[in-house]
């Protein structure tokens, strides 16, 4: 018995760790490849609703419909993308091109005032040191300035390398448009053949997993928008509380940063604090500080309760699957692997898999 027990446990392991692997393998080598295809495919079916509204309202082929609602959708976004990137590299290229002169003006003469203390504070100690002090100031100045142009030149060449890549990137945008296009025009075809090669239970489980994946991502969107929303409030009032100008509108945008999932909140909060530290506004540099750490422990408490609630999951199943997702599959993982486990828990206690006790 206790044999037959291990031997069941075996083989139920060994399927759902190839199921694992296969799933990784495909989100680690075979999406990237087929990306644009999988994004169109995405695209058609979001656009079903619309295209069969469409055509109850114009009275004009099917296949019309599909291409029309299609090249509504994309010369909309095209035109959203196109204005926003021309903005955001005009204000990305100046801002690292500032880089050098907020240094020289305002770094730089900073770090001059506090060597020269000190070197005259050694002055009375020994001469010679206070020499040795200097040139050892003025090789650090000199280093720094260096590498603060190094890192800005380094940064325009990263910038430089995301505009050749752009021909690709173009082709992949093609070849999304074009699969969008005829997956519209013939989808009940294609989901057609695609269903018919299932048996009736792997149809069955095929269709439940769908309409939880659906449901679950808008519960993630749904959840996400509300930690996005507190992330605002709280920026706003603390804020506003330390005297910071136009407090509403930097919330709102950090806020907005902070869904990203390796950046989040401290991408904009330190960088300010320390820079607002370096010119020479220490107690203001200080309190964005606390109001970064405040904002950080409220979300990492908040999180994993709200998320995890939506999912049914428990907070601390939450917090680690979302760190093990985003330490291997990056923003893909922080979603992916909760919304996994989740469907993992689903499947069980509908009795379509047996793996939970």
């Amino acid at each position: 018995m206790i044999t037959e027990k291990r031997k069941n446990f075996l083989i139920n392991f060994t399927y759902f760790a190839v199921i694992v692997v296969m799933a990784l393998l495909f989100l680690l080598y075979v999406a990237p490849l087929a990306s644009p295809f999988i994004i169109g495919f995405f695209i058609a079916w979001v656009l079903q609703k619309p295209i069969r509204f469409l055509r109850r309202k114009l009275s004009i082929p099917d296949k019309m419909t599909a291409i029309l609602a299609v090249l509504l959708f994309y010369a909309t976004i095209g035109v959203l993308i196109s204005l926003a990137s021309v903005k955001a590299f005009s204000e990305i290229g100046s801002l690292i091109a500032m880089v050098p002169t907020f240094y020289s003006v305002h770094v730089q003469p900073l770090l001059w005032d506090v060597l020269t203390g000190m070197e005259i504070a050694f002055l009375d100690m020994d001469p010679s040191l206070a020499a040795t002090l200097e040139d050892l100031t003025r090789q650090f100045l000199q280093s720094l300035g260096e590498r603060v142009t190094g890192w800005s030149m380094a940064a325009m060449g990263i910038i430089s390398g995301i505009a050749s890549s752009l021909p690709a990137l173009f082709i992949k945008i093609v070849l999304m448009i074009i699969s969008t296009f005829f997956i519209a025009v013939d989808y009940e075809r294609l989901t057609g053949f695609c269903m018919r090669q299932l048996s009736d239970k792997g149809k069955n489980l095929f269709l439940q997993i769908k309409e939880y994946l659906v449901g679950t991502l808008w519960v993630c969107v749904r959840s996400y928008a509300l930690i996005m929303s507190i992330t605002f409030v709280e920026l706003s009032i603390l804020l506003t509380f330390i005297g910071i100008e136009h407090s509403v509108i930097v919330a709102f945008c950090t806020a907005i940063f902070d869904i990203l999932p390796v950046l989040g909140t401290g991408g904009i909060m330190v960088p300010w604090a320390v820079l607002t530290a370096i010119s020479g506004n220490w107690i203001l540099g200080l309190k964005l500080f606390i109001v970064y750490i405040i904002v950080t422990v409220v979300r990492n408490i908040i999180e994993p309760k709200i998320v995890g609630g939506q999912l049914g999951l428990h907070p601390v199943v939450t917090l680690c699957s979302m760190f093990v997702g985003v330490q291997l599959l990056g923003a893909i993982g922080l979603f992916g692997f909760p919304i996994g486990l989740s469907l993992l828990r689903y499947l069980n206690d509908h009795g379509v898999i047996k793996v939970l006790k």
